[in-house]
């Protein structure tokens, strides 16, 4: 008996012994990592949990795009998803913006396009322009969408007063502009411009503009110096360059807006001018009621060249 309690405790410290000198093998879904990883396991794991990359190809993975961080917020006033949803934009086609500033809209929709195969063509102020601001707002724009990984092949091309044909005539899908047609009346060449778009389109290609709306009932200054246009008279400037109106929406509308400020609409948001260039803000300036307003209100409208078939031949003179 003695012989089998001894026996039996020898067998229990080589099972303990054996225990201790083998290391466990690691669960069947924890990763082997460093120097305890076969050949091309770590890489292998490390690709795996890799997040996917968003589909750019979708307009809502654009605007959650990381480069757009710092101009998300002013979505829930501007409404890019909506506004180029009323535009119908198609992004595998030829987009031209006019005047895309420092590219807010320009951070959706180049890439945006750009993974649809399409063209996006930023209009911008001309490298000959006599305005020092307007130049070095060219290059910081040129420079702002050089990394073809985000904006892809950004082509970019001079409009102003004097500028030559935008692209090749008939050639564009769509021409989409921002807060600009007051800048051009202020400038006197609003006309010009309506018509320039009307060159680039192809028959049945769209012109979409959104701009800061005048009541109907306040007289419309032609130089619109407050920054403010009557919506009528927007739609009449279009209509005289042959373009037909296919619809307004108020997406961008603010009602609390009375487009009667001191500054004119850059009293507002995101501007929010407080005094006159070199003076001091007056003691009894209500900034804060301003900032409540919000951003302007804003018409929203979509114009379209009519299709080849849409125009009536012009009729022969019988000499009657």
């Amino acid at each position: 008996m003695n012989q089998n309690i001894l026996l039996g405790a020898t067998m229990a410290s080589l099972m303990l012994a054996t225990a201790c000198s083998e290391p466990a093998a690691p669960p069947a879904d924890t990763a082997l990592t460093g120097a305890d990883a076969p050949d091309g396991t770590e890489t292998a794991t490390a690709e795996a949990v890799q997040p996917e990359a968003p589909r750019l190809t979708e307009l809502s993975d654009v605007l959650a795009g990381d480069w757009r961080e710092a101009d998300a917020a002013r979505d829930a006033d501007r409404h890019p998803a909506e506004t180029l949803e009323f535009f119908g934009i198609d992004p595998s086609g030829t987009i031209i913006e006019i005047w895309p500033g420092s590219g807010w809209y320009t951070d959706i929709l180049a890439p945006w396009i750009a993974a649809n195969d399409g063209q996006y063509v930023a209009a911008h102020f001309p490298l000959s322009a006599e305005s020092a601001s307007r130049r070095s707002s060219r290059a910081s724009f040129e420079d702002h969408v050089s990394d073809r990984a985000i904006f892809g092949n950004v082509r970019i091309v001079d409009f102003g007063q004097n500028s030559q044909a935008l692209v090749e005539p008939g050639s564009a899908d769509a021409v989409l502009t921002f807060r600009n047609v007051h800048n051009w009346m202020m400038f006197g060449y609003a006309e010009r411009a309506f018509d320039d778009f009307y060159a680039a389109l192809r028959p049945g290609g769209v012109l979409g503009v959104v701009d800061h709306r005048l009541p109907s009932t306040r007289e419309q200054d032609p130089q619109a110096r407050t920054g403010y246009v009557q919506q009528a008279y927007v739609i009449a400037m279009a209509e005289e360059a042959g373009f037909e109106l296919v619809g307004t929406s108020e997406i961008n509308a603010n009602p609390a807006d009375t487009a009667d400020h001191p500054f004119g609409v850059w009293t507002l948001p995101p501007v929010r001018r407080s005094a006159s260039g070199g003076e001091e803000v007056a003691a009894d300036f209500d900034r804060a009621g301003y900032d409540a307003i919000g951003e302007s209100d804003r018409m929203t409208l979509l114009f379209r060249k009519p299709a080849a078939d849409d125009v009536a031949p012009a009729s022969e003179d019988d000499g009657g």
